[in-house]
Parts: structure tokens; sequence; C-alpha cells
């Protein structure tokens, strides 16, 4: 069981950009903390703020898009209010990130070593080319490259894409990072090569005490990867809990519409669940539920009102009216 020391805790975070057409709220109001030797599953659709947030953590929030509110307390130091030189210490070295697709985040004019070799040597002050070399090559033979020799001597366009993910995990733990992010790291993998990296991830957050933040739109990898899972939808975390009571007692409507649309060994249907409707509009404010044009169990109060966090059950987090006070003292009335 993970430590229930927090590392990260998240207050009230919200990052928006601010375009010519109007103001897109991307993260509105996030809550999520992640605990000393844990894996944290973000799991949400394209466009719901998953990866916003992990660069939101990391203060890489592109132009024109900044942080407007909240905190993002890492062991006790608010990185919101780092300056550029302090947040270099942390960026890299304490918080690591692995990003989405290889291709274009490894760059393509130095060798594999070159690129290893500038990070452990900004985060570690080794400079002498022997030591570098060796700490190169221990980080290739800690994500099971073979040959690292070789491998460190040549390009990314010469490598494949699962060597180039292994690369990728390889320059994100070579400072041993106390938190690594990674950021739908299978995406442009086949099947096979994604079960590879997943096991790799598992076994390195296991041997090295690193906690872990997953982000995907797959329940299925969050499954067999994390201790506990954050669902998403339209900027807010809508339902968080341990990875097998998620799965054994969805509670939030659109936690239950995926994964009644995911399919499971088994089971023959003709078709599979499709949540109607479509995701709100970031540029129009919503004082309600987010969820509410798509789900079947919604009323005005939904509309109306912003539903608040609370515990359903022992560590099971929901955002949704039908589990607050009011919302119980509802269904009671109607059961009888």
């Amino acid at each position: 069981m993970p430590s229930r020391r927090p590392i990260l805790e998240i207050r009230g975070l919200r990052t928006q950009f601010f375009l010519r057409e109007g103001t897109v709220t991307a993260l509105d109001g996030i809550d999520l903390t992640i605990y000393e030797k844990e894996s944290v599953g973000v799991v949400g659709e394209t466009g719901c703020g998953k990866s916003m947030t992990a660069f939101s953590m990391l203060r890489l929030v592109p132009y024109p898009g900044r942080i407007t509110a909240g905190s993002i307390v890492f062991k006790g130091v608010d990185i919101t209010k780092l300056d550029q030189d302090r947040l270099r210490g942390v960026r890299g070295k304490r918080i690591s990130m692995i990003f989405q697709d290889p291709s274009t985040s490894l760059d393509p004019v130095f060798t594999v070593g070159q690129q290893l070799g500038e990070v452990i040597s900004l985060h570690q002050n080794i400079y002498d080319k022997a030591r570098l070399d060796a700490k190169i090559l221990e980080a290739l033979r800690l994500v099971r490259i073979a040959a690292p020799e070789s491998v460190m001597k040549q390009y990314p366009h010469e490598l494949s894409g699962g060597m180039k993910q292994r690369v990728m995990i390889a320059i994100a733990i070579s400072c041993s990072p106390e938190l690594l992010i990674a950021d739908e790291p299978t995406t442009a993998l086949d099947v096979t090569i994604q079960a590879q990296v997943l096991n790799l991830l598992k076994d390195l957050v296991r041997t090295t005490g690193s906690s872990m933040m997953l982000i995907t739109h797959n329940l299925g990898v969050v499954a067999e990867t994390c201790d506990r899972i954050c669902i998403m939808y339209a900027g807010r975390i809508v339902e968080e809990a341990e990875t097998f009571e998620l799965f054994a007692n969805p509670l939030h409507p659109y936690t239950r519409g995926l994964l009644s649309a995911f399919p499971k060994l088994g089971e023959h249907r003709e078709e599979l669940m499709v949540i109607r409707g479509t995701v709100p509009n970031l540029m129009k404010p919503f004082p309600g539920c987010s969820f509410v044009d798509r789900c079947d169990l919604a009323s005005e109060r939904c509309r109306a009102i912003r539903p608040v966090r609370v515990e359903a059950s022992s560590g099971h987090f929901v955002s949704c009216h039908l589990y607050s006070k009011e919302g119980v003292e509802r269904s009671k009335i109607r059961a009888n």
C-alpha cells in the first residue's frame, strides 16, 4: 500500500487561455493529491484538461494561457510562487515528465547520449566525460535498452517508436525524480510495445520509490498500472477513488458511461453504449454541472448550481448532486 504522506497537493487550480474570441477555462478548480510511492491515473476524453493539468504542475502552460487561481504545493513549496531559477531546480530534477510523442519531443540534430547528457549535467553537475558516459549508460540500461553503448551514439530518426519512448523515459528518470508525470506514454505505439512500456513504468516506480501521475484516455491502462484513478471532464475532476473501488462501484454518470462504453471479455453486445451529446464549449461559462446536457439523471439544480466534492464512501469522492445531502434526501423521498 502506498504511503499516505502527500508529495503533491493541488487546490482550486484554474488555468485559462485568453484569446481574441474569448476566455477558455481549460482547468476549472482542480483539487488533486498525490501521495508518496503512489501511482495515480488521470482519465478522460480528449480536451478534458488532462495534459493541461501536467503542464500547469510544471509551469509549462503555453501562451496565451496562464494559471489564474489556486496552488500547486510540492513537498511544502508552492510551485506557482517560484521564480525561474528555483523552478529549474524542481522541473526535470524533482518532477519529471514523459511527453506524449517522443518523435516531436526528442531533438533530431543531437544524439541520444548528448540529450541525456545535457539533462544529467544540468541537474547533477557532472561534466567529466567518463562519469557522464557512465551515468548515460546507467539510465539506458535502467529502461532495458539493448546495446546502450551503440544507442547513445544514435540519432532519434535511427530508432523505432518504442526505442524513442524508452529514451524519453530514460531522460525523465535520469535524475531520480520524486514525481514522474507520464502523459499518454503509449499513444504512438502498437499494442505489444504499449504493454512493454507500461510494465517498464510500473517496475521503475516500484524500484525507485517515485510517485507517478499517468495521464491516459484508456481505462484499461490505469486498471493495470495505478493505485488510484481520477476521472476528468471539461476541466474538472468529477470522481476519484482507488482503482478497484472505481471499477466495482462507479458513481458519477460520466464514469458509468465510460465504463459501459468499454468492451468486456466474454460479453457479447450488438452495440456498445454511447454517451449522447458533445463536450461543452469551455469558452462559455457554465454555473452548474459540466455534464448536465449529457446526463439522463440531470435536474434543474444540476444546471444552476455547481456540485461540491463529497466523500460518498471512504476514499471515494464524487462531484454530483445525486450524492449531496439534498440529493440523498430526495432519493429517500422518491423511494418512500
